[in-house]
């Protein structure tokens, strides 16, 4: 594997069901799809504190670059990376604009899902972590995605249409602490169902809230989608809020969390800052989905 260090802040974009290696398994390979170069840089994140109130320079750390297929990386340069990512933007990126979208379904069952052969991408995370506000700021529908102040609100698997031509697919927040036993139970189920069993599902978007220091329940959501050969990409949210009195800055929370993954998987999944009260990371992500799908559609 090649390595190159890169000092500044990088521009990313694109992955699909890429090869994520475990160190606690063989490895997640994707059908028909190359396994990605990762190349190692120092990415400084400088996004959630202003410049104007920032008398030091912003941490860095050291994170692998997600390399997609069509692009050699020995021709990676800054002009080719999503700004707030680690992402590689490739030949395959093309139109991320979002026309039109409509609400399908709601299935409480993987098997009552849309059966056709669209392309989808679910949006999956701890409860409270801006899930529904996320989908509507991609969507740029305010209530397309229902947003609650209960946390577990979402506890069916919704599928909206986009273009006319691939799904966002809102699946129920884990980690809900007011649900009954039953039904954080029947959400394991059918959840897991229906990540083993679409053979349309492009990536899972694994929301993680910058905003607070990692959380062993998402940890163990990504190693579950990781030994299973689902492919993901970290999507971190609320990284506009600043540091708390005793808590750390967002960009501290992102480093903490990505040593931890570390610790299991050999090869860093793709992932991007995001801000649903700026609009931070937004095109970008649209951006990297399109690679994805227009890998996924050859």
């Amino acid at each position: 594997m090649t390595t190159l260090v890169r000092s500044g802040v990088g521009k990313l974009s694109p992955s699909l069901r890429f090869t994520h290696t475990l160190t606690f398994s063989s490895s997640l390979s994707i059908p028909r799809t190359p396994t990605p170069s990762l190349l190692s840089f120092r990415h400084h994140l400088s996004h959630s504190t202003p410049a104007s109130k920032t008398t030091n320079p912003p941490p860095s750390f050291e994170t692998q670059l997600f390399v997609p297929p069509g692009v050699e990386p020995r021709e990676v340069n800054d002009s080719m990376l999503l700004p707030g990512s680690n992402i590689v933007v490739g030949p395959y990126a093309g139109d991320s604009r979002i026309k039109e979208v409509e609400f399908v379904k709601s299935s409480s069952r993987a098997k009552d899902c849309p059966r056709d052969d669209r392309p989808e991408f679910a949006v999956l995370g701890r409860s409270n972590v801006g899930k529904s506000s996320l989908i509507n700021s991609l969507v740029r529908k305010k209530e397309m995605a229902l947003t609650s102040k209960k946390p577990g609100k979402t506890q069916l698997i919704n599928h909206f249409l986009v273009n006319k031509s691939w799904y966002l697919v809102d699946l129920p927040g884990y980690g809900f602490a007011k649900a009954p036993e039953a039904a954080k139970t029947d959400w394991s189920s059918f959840t897991k169902g229906y990540f083993l069993n679409r053979s349309t599902l492009v990536a899972v978007l694994l929301l993680i809230d910058a905003s607070i220091p990692p959380q062993k329940i998402d940890l163990d959501c990504a190693n579950w989608l990781g030994r299973n050969n689902i492919p993901i990409t970290f999507v971190f949210t609320k990284c506009d809020k600043m540091k708390v009195a005793k808590g750390k800055r967002p960009d501290e929370n992102i480093r903490d969390f990505q040593e931890l993954i570390r610790q299991n998987y050999k090869q860093h999944p793709p992932w991007i800052m995001t801000s649903s009260v700026t609009g931070l990371g937004r095109d970008e992500l649209l951006l990297h989905m399109s690679q994805l799908r227009n890998y996924w559609d050859q």
